[in-house]
């Protein structure tokens, strides 16, 4: 299985900032065999742009969230079907930022994996425990609880999306675990995902989330069950972004 490395741009960008860092990263992994799969998440006002600008080459792109809801008066939303008409590849749902400062629960997130699911879009599933909880030895049991929830609404499609484990004390802190701490953790994502439906262990990319970068990619990339990243601050730069990628490929 190839290794998935998915940018998050998080409520970063700019048309000229997004056109400058898209040609930078075009024009490094020209250079680079197709060994790794790349894709790019974006706020939705720039799909547009990166769907014109990436076209057809080898860097996918995706949605940062999805509506749980089909369709409806539902103000600022972005539906399913909407992100399909921009070529979404990919959309994050269950992020700790959305499950932090939205009030996101479980549930809204199955539901929102489920939509994208429906709509051809592999759902990018974030899960990850607090300090506290992991202080509190509950690693283990916030992960299995946040994916079950998914797993139990998408049933046999389980082995369509992609799940991320993105400890929430290591986002965007500089932060992150440890290449074996992290593994731990990935290891039991998949036998999690393995007993979910046939061949989903084999399947379903695990990535890490927990402020990967440029100078401890390798090492985590290294791990068994570690299958790529969801890189934020790091993939708004062309340098350290393509340097990940790279440490993907070994």
């Amino acid at each position: 299985m190839k290794k998935l490395i998915v940018g998050n741009w998080k409520m970063n960008g700019s048309l000229a900032s997004n056109e400058a860092l898209l040609q930078g990263f075009q024009q490094g992994l020209e250079a680079q065999d197709q060994s790794v799969l790349v894709a790019l998440c974006a706020s939705a006002p720039y799909l547009p742009q990166l769907q014109q600008l990436l076209g057809k080459g080898p860097i996918a792109w995706g949605a940062q969230d999805v509506s749980a809801h089909e369709s409806g008066a539902y103000t600022g939303e972005v539906s399913a079907a909407m992100l399909r008409d921009f070529a979404c590849r990919y959309a994050i749902v269950g992020h700790s930022e959305r499950r932090q400062y939205h009030g996101e629960t479980d549930e809204v997130v199955a539901a929102k994996a489920q939509r994208a699911l429906a709509a051809g879009i592999t759902p990018i599933v974030c899960v990850g425990e607090t300090l506290a909880e992991r202080d509190a030895g509950q690693t283990e049991a916030v992960v299995k609880r946040q994916l079950a929830a998914v797993i139990h609404t998408v049933g046999h499609c389980s082995s369509e999306m992609v799940v991320a484990y993105e400890p929430v004390w290591a986002i965007g802190t500089g932060r992150t675990a440890t290449p074996e701490q992290a593994q731990v953790v990935h290891h039991v994502l998949r036998a999690q995902v393995a007993a979910a439906t046939v061949n989903a262990d084999k399947r379903v990319h695990i990535l890490y989330g927990g402020s990967m970068n440029a100078a401890n990619a390798a090492s985590l990339l290294a791990m068994p069950d570690i299958d790529g990243g969801l890189i934020g601050g790091a993939s708004l730069k062309v340098p350290d972004f393509l340097q990940i990628i790279r440490a993907a490929r070994s």
